[in-house]
């Protein structure tokens, strides 16, 4: 009997330690993308909000773009589980598929996050808030709550946080601007591409705040992520510098303080937010969740 005791004492200890993991579960994601955010910039750059997030999370500096490593082909991709090749979206600009995509879902677009969660979980808060106006032709708005493009990223990050702490939403996506106007204006590696990138991380910190105050930041997974670097005064070919971007990941069961070793292609965003909300994906994607970011 004494012997038994032990084994349910030592159960009880064994259970108690892997409780706070099994408790936590994910109700929210935001995803934080900032256009033309090479991951060459963390070399130079003072991006404390961002570093706190590597610290606080799993990271990598060498995810990929999809080919070309261009704005609509990328954040396509990235929300849509898939390449252009299958997606349709292939240009830097793109309104519409190029080519006519694979399958269409209920909104007669490729299958997206959006479409997945609002089929899944009907009564979800979904929001998309964007400086570049090109990122509303890359998703279906019938399946969103929240439709905002707003004018400068002081005005986005304003939105965003008004909308995290006043509808604490399952799913928003949040699209920065300013470092690639920087970068087409100016140059990429520039100190004033430097600048922008600092600034960014400042919206990043009062997005993160916003979480804090809205009382679900111990429900809320965080991605921080881009949709390509760049080169002198553009992007859209084969270089690192325009093809490898940051991939940061923090929240509920997260691995802290870990560099990722696998690889990373930007369409393993839309299939890691799936499996964090506990979504079924399609057989047409692609898309790997990064494992090695969970416990």
């Amino acid at each position: 009997m004494k012997k038994f005791s032990k084994f349910l004492f030592f159960l009880f200890l064994i259970c108690s330690a892997y409780l706070p993991v099994f408790s936590q579960k994910i109700k929210h994601v935001i995803l934080i993308g900032s256009d033309g955010f090479g991951a060459y910039a963390f070399q130079n750059a003072k991006v404390p909000n961002l570093r706190a997030m590597m610290k606080e999370g799993s990271w990598s500096l060498q995810a990929r773009t999809v080919l070309p490593s261009s704005s609509a082909a990328n954040w396509a991709s990235m929300v849509m589980g898939a390449g252009p090749e299958l997606h349709g979206y292939t240009t830097w600009g793109s309104k519409k598929p190029d080519m006519p995509a694979r399958v269409l879902d209920e909104y007669g677009m490729f299958p997206s996050v959006y479409s997945l969660l609002r089929k899944a979980k009907p009564d979800s808060e979904i929001g998309v808030i964007y400086e570049w106006d090109g990122i509303g032709y890359l998703f279906p708005k019938a399946a969103v709550n929240k439709d905002q493009n707003a004018d400068g990223d002081i005005a986005v990050t304003k939105v965003a946080t008004d909308y995290i702490k006043e509808k604490k939403p399952n799913f928003l996506f949040v699209h920065l601007h300013d470092v690639d106007s920087v970068g087409h204006k100016i140059g990429h590696g520039t100190p004033e591409y430097y600048a922008a990138i600092e600034r960014t991380d400042t919206h990043i910190g009062t997005i993160l705040k916003s979480i804090e105050d809205a009382g679900i930041a111990e429900s809320t997974v965080v991605l921080f992520t881009a949709d390509h670097g760049g080169i002198d005064k553009g992007h859209g070919l084969i270089t690192m510098n325009e093809m490898q971007i940051p991939w940061i990941i923090k929240g509920p069961r997260i691995i802290k303080n870990q560099e990722l070793s696998q690889s990373i292609m930007t369409f393993d965003t839309a299939a890691t937010i799936a499996d964090l909300l506990k979504l079924k994906t399609p057989q047409v994607w692609i898309g790997r969740p990064v494992k090695e970011a969970l416990k």
